[in-house]
């Protein structure tokens, strides 16, 4: 059985604001914490948006995404056998998502789970009903995707989907989220500000995007703070072009009031 991507983290420096714009934007509920000072915990009904203070040396932004498994030592016995350079830290019991953590062979960082740990609360613990407004897919960008896909699928099961003819992405499927993995390359960024590879991008699908664009109006006339930022300026057009062309999937894009880039498509 595939493994399921069931969150994303995000780091910032107004993180409880984050959380406010997902709620109010995408109507994500905020989970119980019994700590709030941690974190900010939204969820869709089945991905958690976990959104974390900045720290001293931890840049803000799309930081790493979770993957649960039914069983993790099949899968731990796999990234030995085939991966053995990946390795593998337990985390702290008081993480409610993550038993472990882990990397792919390019680096990227993610928390791995299994449904039964005890650590595991709040919207981790089941998956829910699928709401209006979600999120679609996770994009991350590097210069080894086929390598990358062959990983995911190989060790956590997720399933290959196919590309049209001319796409050089990758698309990874739980059954219901996609893992997009984006060929990552410095000459993409001739005219704008150059962004490592890592996680690029969060979709989400809308019931309506013309409901949607019409609530995000609403949402920054009301609260200035809670607007979302537009990708405007030369460097940001140039930036805006190569997300459109690199992200078939969306129809809107820009990003957070923190920056993180969107990309909205109606589903």
């Amino acid at each position: 059985m595939s493994a399921k991507l069931r969150h994303i983290a995000l780091i910032s420096d107004q993180y409880a604001l984050q959380g406010k714009f997902y709620e109010a934007a995408f109507g994500m509920r905020t989970a119980a914490d019994p700590r709030p000072e941690r974190a900010v915990t939204v969820s869709d009904g089945y991905v958690g948006l976990n959104i974390n203070p900045r720290k001293p040396g931890r840049p803000a932004g799309l930081d790493h995404f979770g993957l649960e498994v039914d069983e993790v030592e099949p899968v731990l016995a796999r990234l030995r056998k085939k991966y053995p350079a990946v390795q593998v830290l337990k985390r702290p019991r008081t993480r409610p998502f993550a038993g472990l953590s882990t990397h792919d062979p390019a680096g990227n960082i993610f928390d791995l789970s299994q449904r039964d740990m005890e650590n595991r609360t709040s919207v981790y613990v089941a998956a829910e009903k699928k709401q209006p407004r979600h999120i679609s897919h996770l994009a991350v960008r590097t210069l080894h995707a086929e390598a990358l896909a062959e990983f995911y699928a190989d060790v956590y099961g997720l399933r290959l989907a196919e590309r049209k003819r001319g796409d050089a992405n990758f698309y990874l499927s739980d059954g219901r989220v996609t893992l997009m993995l984006m060929p990552w390359s410095i000459a993409d960024y001739e005219g704008t500000g150059i962004v490592r590879p890592g996680p690029d991008h969060i979709g989400f699908e809308v019931e309506s995007l013309k409901a949607f664009k019409e609530r995000l109006q609403a949402l920054g006339d009301d609260n200035p703070h809670l607007r979302p930022q537009p990708l405007g300026g030369r460097e940001g057009e140039a930036r805006l072009k190569l997300f459109a062309a690199c992200c078939p999937r969306g129809e809107y894009r820009f990003a957070d009031p923190d920056g993180v880039l969107l990309d909205v498509a109606e589903g």
